[in-house]
């Protein structure tokens, strides 16, 4: 399959992304991983600056043909977004672990999304009410922040803001 084709995928609830060509299939997630995406898109909308746009599983990140990755959330530069495709890496990536999804999230996605120039990614685990912020350095992914619960962290990309996983898997 192509990243092309899988826009003719109908919506039905699940998350349909490309692989090397091969189609992952991600299931309704449980109300956890929803209210940690919720939580999360709320705090970066209010520190977003106008020139950049952040998404909630609107957007597909394609970088090659056989490639369409769609994140639990996303932010990108407002111009880079049209018509639910993105080819430009998005400035931050973000998945919400979950049991279906953690291998894939932790070990595949971090994989594509370094190999790609995906510039930050960070991990939020709802269960566990941890967030990890890895930044994309020269030699690859750099863990620059590993929070639980109560600890704030001060983000600097893709804009300041500042966050507490606890604030955000509640």
């Amino acid at each position: 399959m192509t990243s092309e084709q899988v826009v003719e995928v109908p919506r039905d609830g699940r998350r349909y992304e490309v692989v090397d060509g091969r189609l992952l299939i991600t299931g309704a997630q449980p109300p956890a991983h929803h209210a940690a995406v919720v939580a999360l898109m709320v705090v970066l909308k209010q520190a977003c600056p106008p020139d950049l746009l952040v998404s909630v599983g609107s957007l597909d990140f394609r970088p090659a043909v056989d490639i369409s990755l769609r994140p639990d959330l996303l932010v990108c530069r407002r111009e880079d977004a049209g018509r639910q495709l993105l080819q430009h890496p998005p400035l931050l990536a973000v998945e919400v672990l979950s049991p279906t999804t953690r291998t894939t999230d932790v070990v595949l996605k971090r994989t594509l999304y370094e190999t790609h120039h995906v510039p930050s990614y960070w991990l939020l685990d709802p269960t566990h009410h941890e967030l990890t912020i890895l930044e994309l350095t020269e030699t690859g992914y750099t863990c620059r922040a590993a929070l639980q619960s109560e600890e704030t962290f001060h983000a600097t990309h893709p804009f300041p803001v500042t966050l507490t996983p606890a604030d955000l898997t509640r």
